[in-house]
């Protein structure tokens, strides 16, 4: 039973962000479209959401490690 509630509980904490990265992905692609003089900007702004959602995810799954050791 602890290993389906590991399971579960690494789904949610991954999933979120996992959703923002292709969020930003999707809109940094779009916005390139739109305004490709804008590139630069964009590439970094993504750059740093990409950063702050993989740091999410990686906090998560330490502490649910730091839970059930």
């Amino acid at each position: 039973m602890q290993n389906i509630t590991i399971a579960i509980i690494m789904l949610l904490s991954t999933l979120g962000p996992a959703a923002v990265i292709g969020f930003v992905g999707y809109s940094a692609v779009k916005a390139v479209g739109r305004n490709p003089s804008a590139a630069p900007r964009i590439l970094i702004s993504m750059i740093i959401a990409f950063l702050f959602a993989a740091v999410i995810a990686v906090f998560a799954i330490l502490m649910l490690y730091m839970l059930f050791r």
